[in-house]
């Protein structure tokens, strides 16, 4: 699925000899890859290998023991998760995050209301600019709910949505934050069949929009369709990267998820 130019667009996410250790405990050593503009990078590895840390720490919820994370050059250490949001770099979770007493409609709004651009006296005053304001968040939010197939549901309360449709009202708000790259962690983990390939046309529909993308994800055929280029990790160290195919036939991957599957056996 490699895009054409994919190989010549520019580096935006730089991962450069990072480490995370929890006192004895290394749970990434030595991470270093790059994410190119426009490209579906899947992030793949056995239970424990890192995926959720080497995520935390690229959006600023847990700090590297060592190394650099840049996003288009900018260095992300130290910047809390909500300034990182702000340069474009945004996350989804692998448990739903949605307000659960609010309607569908509302969670979007409530996603979008930081790109309004009115002041309180206009909320206090009810001035034009802020109706025009609230008018054209509320069609943005339409319009991401129809994107995600949601817009039917935009009514109904969030809480009462079925778990998968959660999870792509999960996606809905990190698409109101206005992502110029999206990690995505886990996206269709606990769905069917059927619900998994609607997340996997959503997945290329977001990045024909112009968003790149990283993604966590345990469900390989999922990972191997939609990826440009996957990254494996086993016991916090890249063992392997590359195509989809050649990933497949990599005899250190093979082993890795046969031990996993040896252990859960």
């Amino acid at each position: 699925m490699t895009t054409p130019n994919a190989a010549a667009s520019e580096v935006v996410l730089s991962i450069a000899h990072v480490a995370v250790h929890f006192g004895g405990l290394v749970a990434i050593a030595d991470l270093n890859f790059t994410v190119r503009d426009g490209e579906i990078v899947g992030l793949i590895g056995p239970n424990g290998a890192g995926k959720t840390t080497a995520f935390n720490v690229f959006t600023g919820f847990l700090k590297p023991t060592a190394g650099e994370v840049r996003y288009r050059g900018t260095l992300l250490n130290g910047l809390k998760p909500h300034e990182i949001a702000s340069l474009g770099l945004v996350r989804t979770f692998q448990r739903t995050s949605i307000f659960q007493n609010n309607s569908v409609f509302e969670n979007v709004l409530i996603g979008l209301h930081r790109q309004g651009r009115s002041t309180l006296w206009d909320t206090l005053l009810a001035l034009p600019r802020q109706r025009a304001t609230e008018r054209e968040l509320a069609d943005n939010a339409h319009e991401i709910l129809h994107f995600v197939g949601l817009e039917r549901r935009s009514a109904e309360l969030a809480g009462a949505l079925p778990y998968g449709e959660q999870r792509l009202l999960g996606i809905a708000l990190a698409l109101a934050a206005r992502p110029s790259m999206l990690l995505l962690d886990e996206p269709v983990s606990g769905m069917n069949a059927s619900e998994s390939a609607k997340v996997m046309k959503l997945v290329e529909s977001i990045r024909a929009s112009g968003v790149t993308i990283l993604l966590v994800e345990h469900d390989m055929p999922m990972v191997m369709q939609v990826s440009d280029r996957v990254v494996v990790l086993n016991y916090g160290r890249i063992i392997a990267e590359g195509p989809p195919a050649a990933i497949q036939r990599n005899p250190d991957v093979i082993r890795a998820y046969l031990g996993e599957r040896k252990k859960r056996a």
